[in-house]
This record gives C-alpha cells, sequence and structure tokens, in this order.
C-alpha cells in the first residue's frame, strides 16, 4: 500500500496519542502488580508498536529494557508467521537468544491489535519478576558460568490463544519460580495492561483509520531523519575510547576492556566495538538487543534528546560488535548481572563523544547497577519464601554547566528508590539503619559530580541470604576537563561493630540475626578543574556534609574553618595562597 501523505500537526497528535497508550500501559502495570519490584522500583517498561514490528512510542522508563522492545515482534513474525497472528493472541519470552527479555528475569508480553481480520499494530511491555527459578533466589547470581543456571528460559510462545490463558505454559512457570503467588500477579498485571492497551489502540485506528499507520511510519522516517542531520554537523572522523568493568569475580579479577570507535562520516554514524573483551563463563555478557539499546540511549541522549524515541534511531546508526565478544555473546554465555557491563556501553560511547561534544558530554556517573538482594523464609499465607531485590543510585556525572545529581540512575538504569517505609512493611525481616548520601563521593571540579549513596540493612532472623552485584568498585568513574574522579562503590558485612569488604559480586552469602550489609555506591566524576569552583558553592557543600573539610582544603584549594558553635567560615586569606601554590 503507498504511504499517504499527513501533515505534520497530526503526525505530532497521533505521537502523543500513542505515548498517552503506552504511559497508560505502564501506569496500569505499577499500580497493580504485586512485587515490590514493580510498583515500588518501577522496573518495567512498555511500548506500541507498529504492524511491521517497529516500535513508535516508548515510555520513558528504563533505557536497558528498550533493547527487547526492538526487537519481540520480529521474532513472533519470524518463529510463527505474520499470517498466524489472530485477534486475543498474547506472546510471552524472556530468553534473549530467542526473543526475549535483556536477561531471564525480564519477561516480556506482546499482544496484537485488529480492526476485523486487519492487523494494525502491536502493545507490548517488559518487567522484571524477582525471581524466575536457577541456582540462587533472584535468578542473577555473580558466580553463574552458564544461562542454564540463571533460571527457566522461555522462548516466544503465546500465552493466550484467541482471549484464552493458556493455562499449561503459566502453570510451568509458576512451577519453575519460587515465589508462584508473586509471578501471577505480577504476569497478570502485565496481561491486562496489554489488554487495555489493545483496547486504546483499536479505539485510535477507529477514529483515524488508515492515517494512524501513515504516521507510525513517518515518526519512525523523522527519527531517522534528526539524528542523520544532527551528525551531518558533526566534524568527520573516528573517535576512540576505552573504559572497563571490574571483571567479574574471583574468577576475572581484571578489569574487561570496552573499546569503542565512533566514526562520522557524512551523515553516516558508526559505532564499532572492535577489540572488546571476549564472552567470559560469568554473567556480565550482554546480549546483542542489549548492546543495540545501549547504544540507541547513548546516542539519543547525546545528539538528540527532543528525537522521538522510535525504531529511527536505530535505523541511522550502524553497530559493529564482533560475535563471541562480551558484547554479543553466542549462547549459553551466561547474562544475568549484564547490566553491569552493559552500564559501561554509553560510558565508552559518552568518552569519544566528548572529543568532539566537550560542552554536551557530562562526565561520567556511577555507571554501575548496585544491585541487592536478600531472600528468606517468607511470612504465613504468602509465598515459602521472600525475595527483596533493590537497585540503589550512585552519583551523576558533572557537566558544562551544572553539579552531577546526587543518589540517581544513570545510562541504562532509571528505577525508583524503594523507600524505606516499603521495605519494612513488605519485608519485616529486614531493618533500614541508615539511608544517606557518601560524602567525598562526588569526583571534585568547577562542577561536582553527584554523590553516591550508604545504605544499610540489618538482618533480624537467621537464615537470610545476601546477593550483592556492582561494579566500579575498582576503575572509578572518570572526569573531564581537569574534573577528578568520582568515589568508587563497596560492600561491607558489618558484624559486632566490625565492617569486612565483600567482592563486588558477592552471590548466596549466609546471613544471621544482627549482621548488617552496608552498600556503598560510587558517585559521580566531576568536570573542569576543582581549584576554580567557586568558595560559596565549596562552603555549601561542607556545610551540607557532601565534602570535607580535607577534601576541601587538599583537592579544591579551599580553607574552611569550623566556629564553636557549628558554623563554618572561609579563611579567605589562607584560600587565596593556598591556589596560588598550586
Amino acid at each position: 500500500m503507498t504511504q499517504n501523505k499527513v501533515d505534520t500537526v497530526t503526525v505530532e497528535v497521533v505521537r502523543n496519542l500513542l505515548m498517552s497508550i503506552a504511559e497508560e500501559t505502564y501506569g496500569i502495570i505499577v499500580r497493580s502488580a504485586y512485587s515490590s519490584n514493580m510498583k515500588e522500583r518501577r522496573d518495567v517498561c512498555t511500548a506500541v508498536i507498529d504492524p511491521d514490528g517497529n516500535s513508535v512510542a516508548q515510555v520513558e522508563s528504563l533505557a536497558a529494557l528498550l533493547g527487547s522492545m526492538l526487537s519481540v515482534v520480529p521474532n513472533i513474525y519470524e518463529k510463527f508467521g505474520r499470517e498466524s497472528i489472530r485477534p486475543g493472541d498474547m506472546f510471552i519470552a524472556n530468553d534473549p537468544y530467542h526473543g526475549g527479555g535483556n536477561h531471564l528475569p525480564d519477561i516480556v508480553l506482546a499482544a496484537p491489535a485488529f480492526c476485523g481480520d486487519r492487523l494494525i499494530g502491536w502493545i507490548a511491555n517488559i518487567a522484571h519478576h524477582s525471581d524466575i527459578g536457577g541456582k540462587v533466589p533472584g535468578s542473577t547470581s555473580g558466580d553463574a558460568d552458564s544461562l542454564f543456571q540463571e533460571g527457566i528460559r522461555i522462548p516466544v510462545v503465546r500465552i493466550r490463544e484467541g482471549g484464552r490463558l493458556n493455562e499449561s505454559v503459566m502453570d510451568i512457570l509458576l512451577d519453575n519460580t519460587r515465589v508462584p503467588q508473586e509471578r501471577q500477579g505480577d504476569l497478570t498485571a502485565q496481561m491486562s495492561a496489554n489488554l487495555i492497551g489493545i483496547q486504546r489502540l483499536e479505539e485510535a485506528y477507529a477514529r483515524y483509520r488508515d492515517v494512524l499507520t501513515d504516521c507510525m511510519r513517518e515518526l519512525i522516517e523523522y527519527s531517522t531523519r534528526r539524528v542523520r542531520a544532527v551528525v551531518a554537523e558533526l566534524p568527520d572522523g573516528e573517535y576512540s575510547y576505552t573504559d572497563y568493568v571490574d571483571g567479574c569475580g574471583e574468577k576475572y579479577p581484571d578489569p574487561l576492556p570496552i573499546c569503542v570507535k565512533v566514526t562520522v562520516e557524512g551523515d553516516q554514524l558508526t559505532i564499532d566495538f572492535t577489540g572488546t573483551a571476549d564472552q567470559i563463563a560469568a554473567p556480565i555478557n550482554v546480549p546483542w538487543p542489549c548492546t543495540k539499546a545501549d547504544v540507541f540511549f547513548a546516542v539519543k541522549a547525546a545528539i538528540g534528546p527532543d528525537i522521538p524515541a522510535n525504531e529511527g534511531i536505530n535505523r541511522a546508526i550502524r553497530i559493529i560488535a564482533p560475535p563471541g565478544c562480551i558484547l554479543n555473546p553466542t549462547a549459553p554465555a551466561p547474562i544475568g548481572a549484564q547490566i553491569d557491563c552493559s552500564q559501561r556501553v554509553p560510558d565508552a560511547i559518552f568518552g569519544a563523544l566528548a572529543q568532539i561534544l566537550p560542552q554536551r558530554i557530562p562526565a561520567a556517573g556511577n555507571g554501575a547497577c548496585t544491585t541487592t538482594i536478600l531472600a528468606g523464609s517468607g511470612r504465613a499465607g504468602t509465598d515459602n519464601v521472600f525475595i527483596f531485590h533493590e537497585v540503589i543510585a550512585g552519583g551523576g556525572g558533572a557537566c558544562a554547566d551544572f553539579d552531577g545529581l546526587s543518589g540517581i540512575q544513570v545510562n541504562m538504569t532509571n528505577t525508583s528508590n524503594m523507600p524505606i517505609e516499603a521495605t519494612e512493611m513488605e519485608f519485616p525481616k529486614i531493618l533500614a539503619r541508615r539511608y544517606e548520601l557518601e560524602r567525598d563521593s562526588g569526583g571534585p571540579g568547577l562542577h561536582r559530580g553527584g554523590l553516591g549513596i550508604r545504605r544499610e540493612l540489618e538482618i533480624l532472623e537467621d537464615g537470610v541470604l545476601y546477593t550483592g552485584l556492582g561494579d566500579r568498585h575498582k576503575i572509578a568513574p572518570w572526569g573531564l576537563e581537569g574534573g577528578m574522579e568520582g568515589g568508587t562503590g563497596a560492600f561491607y558485612r558489618v558484624v559486632e561493630d566490625a565492617a569486612v569488604q565483600m567482592g563486588h559480586k558477592t552471590t548466596s552469602l549466609p546471613l544471621k540475626k544482627g549482621d548488617v550489609i552496608r552498600v556503598v555506591t560510587p558517585g559521580g566524576g566531576g568536570f573542569g578543574d576543582p581549584k576554580q569552583r567557586p568558595v560559596s558553592q565549596i562552603l555549601q557543600d561542607v556545610m551540607e556534609d557532601k565534602v570535607s573539610l580535607v577534601q576541601a582544603r587538599e583537592l579544591y584549594g579551599c580553607v574552611i574553618v569550623p566556629g564553636e558553635d557549628g558554623s563554618y567560615h572561609v579563611d579567605e586569606a589562607e584560600t587565596v595562597k593556598l591556589r596560588c601554590e598550586n
């Protein structure tokens, strides 16, 4: 069918309509899910997809989950054939090697919308489930050496057919999780959201008819044109950068390189990861859909924050990642903790682009997905076990105009804070002892990096298992234009006030009543010379306990004197002298 030309006003109206559908389905999952992981942390993403399988509207939630949205429908077509799709169908998958999510706990559900016998689009969502089986509670470990240890693998299958739930598929899923009540509730929330989304998309088609799908195509083409137009304004050349992940546990103690070469040639942008570390027998390998999502995010954030997020951005980028490298592994390479490596991909791309966009690119943020998983016996009337899953924020990188934000998610993660009240209400065997910003963790600079977080959780009974997954414990977030590194992260087990540091990949550590888990997350890198930071801002940082007196003097060249009444003032003469000496 020949595409009809549509006016820009109609395209914009339809774009907002499609976004409202994605946002409504997102809200349905958050409001009706059972797990704190979805209803509190909002580890969820939703999208509207055109009849050809191209994403046209994506809710602004987790960039890490976008990869699955970009590939789920093409995978359905490849397996079942477009002609076999019927009204009332709904598909489920979680295996990234066979059309699923980013790792096995991320479950994708997609449902087609019809007008009569005509397929008019798709509604899809993806959400992180707290447990999907595997060797450890939470299905994510730091020491898995095979995908088979990480949970049940779900290829693309129908979970609903002709409007009826496939009970057999649901039974298999519930029998392979430690928390079946929670899984059933969360999956029901995802299916319900898709059903409402289908209704909304069908209502939109009834109003706009073929103009709706014409607008979908135009939105994709518009995003492609916008990306190419911005790229064409950049200076031609090759720009390279190498960043590192910390390795993975005792088996891989050495940092692993993430190498990128960004090539600008006219309006063509090529992202080449040749030279990146080979895949490893540890769970930080990044499956191909996730790598695509990493590049998608980095390019959009760097060159076009206002460009509509859809398949059109992908069409404007050429990505090279050699098969068998850590960013394009082959099955059954484990992927459970892939987000720790996935976070480094945008950092590396930003490091390359900073060479030509120094005023637009921020210093490195915390660049981690600092995960805490606690599991123990459940309460009466609930699942047999409880699984507490939290991703703790860190510092954002500073930029040419502003300090980095403190206590935020960066790059591929964008989950919400897990409130202390929700933690203690839903998990009565956990007591939050501290939740505060980590002093001196923001990288010093003209503009200071954002601060990381210190989180302390006390265990109130024996028999609780702890899994801690993080990065940037060895390789600190970098600064720019003379700005200094942000602070690194760390995990501690505190027993009777004695703190013992643990590795950045700690799996199923048995805890006793009274033990405290202390999590420190990385800060963000600084931007510009710290000695150029106004003393008034340094004084404010000290008063707010973001910067210590020692750091103010040694790294900022600012002498601040505490008063007997608890106040602070700047010794201007000593500050001038100190800054002149340096």
